[in-house]
């Protein structure tokens, strides 16, 4: 009798076989497959899979995250396969799902990550490796918890994307990492990733405006444009894949987040 598990929307997935034959549309979770020891096992990664930056040159790429090649894939003969609910479209699941186990991720906040990891750690049979991720993970995050504890609240915009401009907002990994960040999210009431006028940029109450390096490049020139608009807060650059990559990344994340909080006290 086949070995069952749930993945992060409830689906019953198969165990993949021995060896396993992985294929990662989502940039985040292919860098903790790495991370997890598995990168021999992965066979086919999109053309955003950016970390490690070898990886590309290693392993067949079938796409972006939202436009795949099913051909590819069916040549990869993959074992099972790795989506997100946000990055990965809900047609390309349903497709994918009537040939192959396909696991779903649903990610918005830190305990999502830690039961990622763990059903990483029994699909692909990598207890050690995950192990050490997610206490790392958790020692970080307490650590960065008692070094922002008393660290004033500051009401912040984080800016996603351009033409329009566009937010990230509820039900959100960045939202739930901004308020760890004792960042009070002035969208965090509005939908996932809400439009933003530059008349409604003039009046905001924020303190701080957050330009992220993704998905939309950010840079020193778009600072510029946004100050032209006369506002008061302040403008920053942020690594964006600190922000929104779940998974291994966030081990280093929190020692980036006590960088930011320090320049941003001497901006």
């Amino acid at each position: 009798m086949a070995t069952t598990i749930k993945d992060q929307l409830s689906r019953t997935i198969v165990l993949p076989s021995w060896p396993f034959r992985i294929i990662s549309l989502v940039p985040s979770e292919t860098e903790l497959l790495v991370d997890l020891g598995l990168e021999e096992y992965i066979v086919g990664v999109t053309k955003f899979c950016v970390h490690p930056k070898h990886l590309r040159k290693n392993k067949e790429i079938i796409g972006g995250t939202k436009n795949i090649s099913f051909e590819k894939i069916k040549a990869l003969k993959p074992n099972i396969i790795l989506c997100n609910k946000e990055e990965n479209t809900k047609d390309i699941v349903f497709t994918l799902e009537k040939e192959y186990e396909v696991h779903v991720s649903d990610v918005k906040n830190i305990k999502d990550v830690i039961h990622l990891i763990k059903q990483y750690q029994n699909l692909f049979n990598c207890k050690e490796q995950a192990s050490k991720i997610t206490t790392t993970i958790k020692n970080e995050l307490q650590d960065f918890k008692t070094f922002i504890k008393n660290k004033p609240k500051i009401n912040v915009l984080y800016f996603i994307w351009k033409n329009p401009w566009m937010l990230a907002g509820k039900d959100t990994f960045i939202n739930s990492l901004l308020a760890i960040n004792n960042f009070t999210n002035l969208s965090s009431n509005q939908e996932r990733y809400p439009t933003i006028t530059s008349e409604e940029i003039k009046q905001t109450t924020a303190q701080l405006i957050l330009l992220s390096s993704e998905p939309f490049p950010f840079s020193d020139k778009h600072i510029s444009e946004i100050k032209k608009l006369n506002i008061s807060p302040k403008v920053i650059l942020v690594d964006g894949e600190y922000f929104s990559w779940y998974g291994s990344r966030l081990q280093a994340a929190f020692a980036y987040f006590k960088k930011l909080h320090l320049y941003i006290n001497n901006v």
